[in-house]
């Protein structure tokens, strides 16, 4: 779940007032017609008059965002890293329990050596689970009390699964008393969900 914006989007002759959504790698907009822009593909990307204007490879997609422009075009050409987005600095005491992409660990060891897989230690100030199944989400209720105060727990699972959709996520965060505080676009095919310890019980 990235920003969301109610605007007039204009691409070729189509014309309509719908919703835009900017996630990591591409915006999306669902009006009268739906348009997808990737940003990988983008061969400019311009704020001018309060429009964001994107030049695909299709023709010009423009989007009437108001002050709101800037900053959309700003995140478009100057995007977040995957680590600065979950919150990880250097250093930081990691545990991960599950399978993680190659790319992901690759990151993660650039930046901290204090990684573990499997069960957390009571230093580990992010906790990451990948969840596959309902099964893997049942872990949370044990990662939650194994949690610092002031730590999180990142729960990935894929996008648009039937079998394990974000309802069920934010469901098994919440019933093992934990609050889900963020959304990340993890990769192109998982989403991350983010819970922290409530203020009241910490």
């Amino acid at each position: 779940m990235g920003k969301e914006c109610e605007c007039l989007a204009r691409f070729g002759k189509q014309k309509s007032k719908g919703k835009a959504l900017l996630e990591t790698n591409e915006l999306i907009f669902r009006g009268d017609f739906r348009l997808k822009v990737v940003f990988a593909a983008l061969k400019s990307a311009k704020a001018v008059n309060g429009e964001l204007r994107l030049e695909t490879p299709d023709g010009m997609a423009v989007f009437e965002l108001g002050g709101q422009a800037a900053k959309w075009c700003d995140k478009i050409l100057h995007p977040k890293s995957r680590l600065e987005k979950l919150g990880l600095k250097s250093d930081a005491q990691v545990a991960l329990l599950g399978e993680f992409a190659p790319d992901f660990l690759a990151e993660l060891a650039a930046v901290t050596k204090n990684v573990v897989k499997g069960r957390p230690s009571a230093k580990a100030e992010w906790i990451f689970l990948a969840a596959k199944t309902q099964g893997d989400l049942a872990q949370a209720a044990k990662l939650a009390k194994a949690m610092p105060a002031a730590g999180g727990l990142w729960i990935v699972y894929p996008k648009r699964q039937k079998e394990l959709s974000e309802n069920d996520v934010l469901a098994a965060g919440r019933k093992a008393g934990l609050k889900d505080v963020k959304v990340v676009g993890f990769s192109a095919t998982h989403t991350a969900l983010k819970f922290v310890v409530p203020l009241d019980k910490r």
